[in-house]
C-alpha cells in the first residue's frame, strides 16, 4: 500500500516540517507528498475552488485503484483504532494507494469533499494546514503500528 498526500502550500524549514519528517521516516509504507500552489491572487471562495480542483487533478489514474480521504473539519472524527481499521480494510480490498487531500487556509471546496471515500476531521479546532501534514503522518504511523500489533499505541482504556 502506498500513501499519497496532496496538500496546498509549500514547505519552508521549521518545526511543522520537522514533525512531518520525523513520522514519515518511521512509516514503512511508501509515502509521497505533492504540494499544490495557486499563485494567482483570488478571492477566498475562488481560491478554495481552484486549490481543490488542482488537488483533484493531481490524483492518480484509475479511481478504483485508490481510496480518497479529504481532511476537513466538517468530516468524521475517528479514533486511531477506527482509522487504522479503515486503512487496513482498504489495504485488504487491494487498494494500491490511499490518497489524502489537505486544503489551504480556507479548506476544501464541496467538490473535493464529495469525491472522497472518507471525509476525516482531526477535531473541532482549526489547524494550520502545514501542521496537519505532521498530524496526519503521526496518525499514519500510529495506524501502521496498530495494524502490526505493536505497543506504540496503548489506547485510552
Amino acid at each position: 500500500m502506498r500513501i499519497l498526500i496532496l496538500s496546498v502550500g509549500r514547505w519552508k524549514a521549521g518545526p511543522q516540517r520537522a514533525l512531518y519528517e520525523a513520522y514519515r521516516e518511521r512509516i514503512a509504507w511508501p509515502v509521497e507528498l505533492r504540494e499544490i500552489e495557486e499563485r494567482k491572487r483570488l478571492p477566498p471562495a475562488a481560491l478554495k475552488a481552484r486549490e481543490s480542483a488542482l488537488l483533484l487533478a493531481a490524483l492518480p489514474g484509475a479511481r478504483a485503484d485508490f481510496a480518497l480521504v479529504a481532511l476537513d473539519p466538517t468530516g468524521k472524527a475517528m479514533t486511531s483504532e477506527a482509522f487504522a481499521a479503515r486503512l487496513g480494510a482498504w489495504r485488504d480490498e487491494g487498494r494500491g494507494t490511499i490518497a489524502f487531500l489537505i486544503g489551504g487556509a480556507d479548506g476544501l471546496a464541496p467538490e473535493a469533499r464529495k469525491a472522497a471515500d472518507l471525509v476525516l476531521s482531526f477535531g473541532a479546532p482549526t489547524w494550520p494546514h502545514l501542521l496537519v501534514r505532521g498530524m496526519l503522518a503521526e496518525q499514519l504511523y500510529r495506524a501502521q503500528q496498530i495494524l502490526a500489533g505493536h505497543p506504540y499505541h496503548r489506547g485510552g482504556e
